[in-house]
């Protein structure tokens, strides 16, 4: 499936990193910031493995184990929705998408995918030794990072550890949506 972003009112962006950079652990402090100010995010995460959350010998379990595709457990408290994917190498992130729009987010953030054709903020830490993603990936609009590094032109640089100046750039970004959602930056 292909992810057509011209399509797509909710905004998306992409949260890119190696791992080891810390994408989730930054989210944590980032989330909570963003519903106090008021916003409503969702987040889809890629995992690399096989996952499961429910356990071996629940109900819900075993009635996926038995067939039922999707399977969706529910509580006051909270709903989950399994399907198994046994033919997918990779989780499809446009057949994602529409599972999280009825729910009506101001902002889906997408974590992982790094390889898919949407806005990225990537994440990056010299000390990892590994490449900077927005020097080939012409999706990427800023760079959060703790280091002094020479970026792309069209990159912005964002201080990693400056929690309140990512809150206020990931709050701008519904708003540049229309604008960022119409195809990769301009490289040279």
């Amino acid at each position: 499936m292909t992810l057509s972003l011209d399509a797509l009112d909710t905004p998306l962006l992409g949260i890119a990193a190696w791992s080891g950079t810390g994408k989730t652990t930054l989210l944590e402090a980032l989330l909570p910031r963003l519903a106090d100010a008021g916003m409503q995010v969702a987040v889809i995460k890629h995992a690399h493995h096989a996952f499961d959350i429910d356990r071996p010998g629940k109900d819900s379990y075993r009635l996926r184990q038995a067939g039922a595709t999707p399977m969706l457990v529910a509580s006051g408290k909270r709903f989950a929705l399994m399907m198994e994917t046994p033919d997918r190498e990779e989780a499809d992130l446009a057949a994602l998408i529409p599972h999280v729009l009825p729910l009506a987010p101001d902002l889906i953030l997408v974590e992982g995918f790094k390889a898919w054709p949407l806005p990225k903020l990537e994440l990056h830490r010299e000390a990892l030794e590994k490449p900077l993603m927005a020097a080939d990936d012409p999706w990427v609009r800023a760079v959060a990072t703790p280091d002094n590094m020479v970026l792309p032109d069209g990159v912005e640089r964002l201080p990693m550890d400056d929690h309140d100046a990512l809150v206020d750039w990931v709050r701008a970004w519904p708003p540049r949506w229309p604008e960022m959602r119409r195809g990769p930056r301009e490289t040279s």
